[in-house]
């Protein structure tokens, strides 16, 4: 059940996407967390002011981000409401569909978990560091917030294959092991060999597998500016303060961002070995609707239908009248001659996203098909007849009706019902005792005995897209992903160091006593070795008091940590760094 905020964005949120919304349940987070939060917005502060695209670090206090604590989301709600934007947590990794909806919307997806200290550098999961520090702050920017919308009207459009769903499977249940307290290797190892036997054998690429290309080189790791002088705007980059460090070498190749961009695939769990610049918002815009003229839901026809058959899932194909089809659709035609719409198993009938009365899946339990195309001799087209032509026609209720189809298509039985849109198109035309034959081969396509035949109207086909016209109808019980993320649990000794860490936070936010961080110190060290961050945050404190002692006990304690354990070696030396040139002021942190 989602959350209520006090954001008009957030009313409108369609139901099916707040069923994927959990509750951020604030007080989850623990003094940890809260140091982790801290440590990364620190570094990232003082780190991207310099190579950040500009709007990031005003667009902090926009978004409703602070460098001292988690976000808690009505906080954010209240600064993004002003730019017409939103922001929902959610339980990891959601499908790319619905992510994409959600940013049509103006609505940022925000995973509600934070990476352990262990992952603090870069997290393949989705975190709300990743997710709120990343992508909140460039919201501010206009030509950004147009991009990132029209990305998302064009993502939940994108047609999805079997094996896209299969790939986020696995990179869920990766990152969420990844994530995992104490996970074992063979854990790790399993997901990681399934995560690479899928994505090294998923075929050609779906439209929404390309999409998701131009997204993660833009979105998530884009640079903006020219491949000689550029500035980061991707959110992975913001949010990582590994890689938006690495990312600036010279090994890390800069290429001009171009629709070729789709030839390079990347992989969540490694740096990425290049990365592409954008000169404006514009322009990707561009790039994003160049791709876009090439997709099934612009291009609709044969090439769609194709599209739709081969992806094996819940896909809308939109006819010339405006009606919807949703279900699994099959080919129907003669050789490579497409003749009509054909599903299989339950299938929905709409218009303007508003499933038709009668129509759902509980009445089209096993399919639905109809020819589609032009009447033999006729020259206007049918969707456009009013009931006045329908009656010179000889198609009125009651009567019995022949309709011979250019395709060769024959449709026979007694008009039963007529049905119009409200704008006046026509929809559907129901037969009883009605018979559907191919002349040329022979083939029923329907047959008296079967009962009411519900002829679908439309020349053409218009648009085929992923996924159903009304959503909320079509699957009220959406299945969303079995694998879960995995609460971390505190055990007994994790409480005691837990409580070290709410001492310094207190000592931080309240004030304290000149003996009170020797002794926190002293009983950290003795219980808590290898723990080093807890050291940097009272080397902080120890600073802004100006106990040289104090100071130097710790920096000489923290020194000795970073050549005993290499891999912490450069985050022990960025903490200390950033006390000393950039000490705390904590008259104005707690403001």
């Amino acid at each position: 059940m989602m959350n209520t905020y006090n954001n008009p964005v957030l009313e409108n949120l369609p139901k099916h996407l707040r069923r994927y919304v959990v509750e951020q349940n604030y007080d989850r987070y623990s003094a940890i967390d809260q140091a982790i939060w801290r440590y990364v917005m620190r570094q990232n502060y003082a780190y991207l002011k310099d190579i950040a695209f500009y709007p990031y670090i005003p667009g902090l206090s926009k978004a409703g981000l602070t460098i001292e604590r988690i976000p808690s989301l009505q906080s954010m709600n209240d600064r993004l409401s002003e730019i017409g934007w939103g922001a929902v947590t959610v339980d990891g990794f959601i499908p790319p569909a619905a992510f994409m909806e959600f940013q049509a919307h103006c609505v940022l997806v925000i995973a509600a978990d934070i990476r352990q200290i262990e992952h603090i550098t870069y997290t393949p999961a989705p975190d709300i560091i990743h997710e709120s520090s990343g992508h909140a702050p460039i919201i501010g920017e206009p030509e950004y917030a147009k991009y990132l919308q029209y990305f998302g009207e064009v993502g939940s459009k994108a047609m999805s294959s079997a094996k896209d769903f299969e790939l986020y499977e696995a990179i869920r249940a990766l990152s969420i092991i990844k994530e995992k307290d104490n996970a074992r290797e063979e854990e790790i190892q399993l997901a990681t060999d399934r995560f690479n036997e899928i994505s090294s054998n998923m075929g050609e690429p779906s439209e929404m597998a390309l999409l998701s290309r131009l997204h993660w080189w833009t979105v998530e790791y884009g640079l903006i500016g020219t491949v000689e002088d550029f500035k980061i705007y991707g959110a992975g980059l913001l949010s990582s303060i590994g890689e938006s460090a690495t990312c600036m070498n010279s090994n890390v190749s800069k290429l001009i961002y171009s629709l070729d961009t789709l030839n390079y695939s990347y992989d969540i769990t490694r740096p990425q070995p290049q990365l592409f610049v954008t000169p404006d918002f514009a322009y990707a815009y561009r790039i994003l609707d160049e791709f876009a003229e090439g997709m099934s839901f612009r291009v609709g026809g044969k090439l769609g239908m194709e599209r739709a058959v081969a992806s094996n899932n819940i896909c809308t194909v939109e006819l010339s009248s405006g009606l919807q089809i949703s279900g699994k659709f099959v080919f129907q035609g003669l050789g490579e001659d497409l003749l009509g719409v054909k599903t299989v198993g339950a299938t929905a009938l709409a218009f303007g996203n508003k499933e038709l009365e009668g129509h759902g899946k509980s009445y089209h339990v096993e399919g639905f098909s109809s020819p589609i195309g032009s009447l033999l001799g006729v020259n206007k087209k049918l969707e456009e007849c009013s009931f006045q032509d329908l009656d010179l026609m000889g198609i009125r209720i009651g009567n019995l009706k022949s309709l011979y189809f250019d395709s060769g298509i024959l449709v026979s039985g007694k008009v039963e019902s007529i049905l119009f849109s409200d704008s006046g198109q026509l929809l559907l035309i129901s037969f009883s005792g009605c018979n559907v034959i191919h002349e040329a081969s022979g083939e029923f396509l329907f047959k008296s005995e079967w009962g009411i035949y519900d002829m679908a109207v439309g020349h053409s086909i218009v648009s085929v897209y992923s996924g159903a016209a009304d959503k909320f109808a079509f699957d009220p019980d959406i299945n969303l992903s079995s694998i879960r993320t995995e609460k971390q649990v505190i055990s007994s000794d994790q409480q005691e160091l837990h409580g070290f860490y709410a001492s310094i936070r207190s000592a931080r936010e309240n004030g304290f006593t000149n003996n009170q961080l020797p002794e926190i110190y002293d009983n950290l060290r003795e219980s808590y070795t290898k723990d080093w961050l807890a050291v940097i945050e009272l080397y902080e404190l120890a600073i802004y008091k100006g106990d040289g002692e104090m100071a130097d006990r710790l920096e000489e304690d923290l020194l000795i940590k970073a050549k005993e354990n290499p891999d912490l070696s450069k985050l022990i030396s960025d903490g200390m760094l950033l006390a000393k040139t950039q000490p705390i002021n904590l008259e104005l942190v707690n403001k």
